[in-house]
């Protein structure tokens, strides 16, 4: 079985373990306490944060552990907004953010503040300018990822953090996809982190806040963790988070050259090995590992299903494998193809062997997919007045409105139209991508009586 979801979860690192296995007998003590066991538990903590905090680049007063990733970005985007309130409650996002940037941001604006989403291109970045744009005089915090956990794009971090340090305004920077490769670079003033991204154990985050940044810490006092993340904490897998942060980091330039070789071929192969694919995505910056590309006319759960059969784990963002039947926010806001959706995430230490065996499969494991839904349910089509046609694809989901609209695409003479309606969220994004990769032309939508009208113009 190859393991391709190392953005999800890193498999545990061999020194992970072993500290893990070590500090189970060494590190059981409460470590506020002042017998010898205790000390020797403060020992290892001061440790591992000592560690911790030279990799992430701040000091390690200015670090404190959480229970989770998730916890470490909710923790600082509140405490953040709550030091600043004074300046005002302005906050600034990108659209394409962790969702639990994008529930932080939700809630902060539940409770009476004010959210700006700072849009993408078609490659996944933001642009500085827009950033700077988006800066107000009552912006408390904007909050900014160092790469995408979906399409692996890493962002202009560093122009970013000039404009917010100009301004006055901290910028958070979620590191958790990015943190395993090195540090962030830019003026930032908060960062986040998650361990099971770099191979460490799972229910460990990490939170820096540097020094001069206003911050009041949300919820019930606790004396722990410079009060900012309450709860006795969990040193064994703390000591063997950091353990693994820097020995991952030992590895990481030539194992970055590796997976970036690999993530490559897979990048400049997929396209000519499987018909009517985009790969999504910025070209260049990027994390090394990471590889996504999506399937027109490809039911995205169906696909994973049968990659796993193969022998392959991989992930998706296709409204096809989710229960909100809603695409992933991430390609939404990128504008591009969701349905058939996989992320290929390379653990360190993939092998060769193992991304040749996926290319040699894929192709075929693709076209099965779309041989089963070639011959769906026979969908309505009607001939209206003049070169046009409806297509009647209500309560179909993904990929049966494009596979339908493209089924009778031919049946119009060029500059007639097909109007498709559907009531799928999906096809909002999927209709006008497949028409870029088709060449046709994207009209626009109008409200129907049941669902969307999307209008397509055949143009070749």
């Amino acid at each position: 079985m190859a393991y391709f979801d190392a953005a999800s979860a890193a498999p545990l690192h061999p020194v992970a373990r072993q500290a893990l296995l070590a500090s189970l007998d060494e590190g059981w003590a409460d470590p506020a306490r002042l017998y010898r066991e205790g000390r020797r538990a403060r020992l290892l903590l001061d440790a591992a944060r000592e560690a911790m905090a030279e990799c992430v680049g701040s000091r390690p007063d200015e670090l404190v552990f959480t229970p989770s990733g998730t916890l470490a970005v909710h923790s600082g985007v509140a405490g953040a907004l709550a030091g600043r309130r004074r300046a005002g409650r302005h906050l600034i996002v990108s659209a394409v953010e962790h969702s639990s940037v994008l529930h932080a941001a939700e809630a902060h604006e539940a409770d009476g503040g004010s959210l700006t989403q700072v849009g993408v291109d078609r490659a996944g970045a933001v642009d500085p300018a827009a950033y700077a744009a988006a800066l107000r005089e009552d912006t408390a915090l904007a909050c900014l990822q160092s790469a995408n956990h979906e399409v692996g794009t890493e962002q202009p971090v560093t122009e970013v953090a000039e404009a917010c340090r100009a301004a006055g305004v901290p910028l958070l920077v979620d590191a958790a996809q990015s943190l395993g490769w090195g540090r962030v670079e830019g003026d930032w003033s908060l960062l986040t982190g998650s361990a099971h991204k770099w191979g460490g154990p799972s229910g460990v985050g990490l939170l820096a806040v540097r020094k001069g940044v206003r911050f009041a810490p949300q919820g019930p006092g606790d004396e722990r963790e410079s009060g900012r993340a309450p709860g006795f904490e969990n040193l064994p897998a703390i000591v063997a988070a950091a353990a693994s942060l820097r020995a991952v980091r030992a590895e990481a330039a030539a194992e970055a050259a590796r997976l970036r070789e690999l993530t490559e071929r897979i990048r400049a192969r997929v396209p000519a090995l499987v018909p009517d694919v985009e790969v999504v995505g910025d070209p260049a910056r990027r994390l090394p590992g990471v590889v996504t590309f999506s399937c027109l006319y490809v039911d995205g759960e169906t696909l994973l299903h049968e990659l796993d059969r193969a022998g392959f784990s991989v992930s998706s963002g296709s409204s096809c494998t989710s229960s909100t039947l809603t695409p992933s926010h991430v390609l939404k806001a990128m504008g591009v193809l969701s349905e058939g959706n996989v992320r290929v995430s390379l653990p360190p230490g993939t092998v060769a062997e193992d991304v040749e065996r996926f290319l040699e499969v894929l192709p075929g494991t693709v076209a099965a997919v779309r041989e089963k839904l070639g011959a769906p349910a026979a969908t309505e089509t009607v001939r209206t007045a003049g070169p046009d046609l409806v297509v009647d694809a209500l309560g179909r989901r993904c990929p049966i409105p494009v596979i339908e609209l493209a089924k009778v695409i031919g049946d119009v003479p060029v500059g007639g139209t097909v109007r498709v309606l559907s009531d799928d969220e999906a096809a909002r994004l999927d209709i006008p991508a497949w028409c870029e990769m088709r060449g046709q032309e994207y009209v626009g939508e109008e409200q129907a009586e049941r669902g969307t009208a999307y209008l397509v113009r055949r143009m070749s």
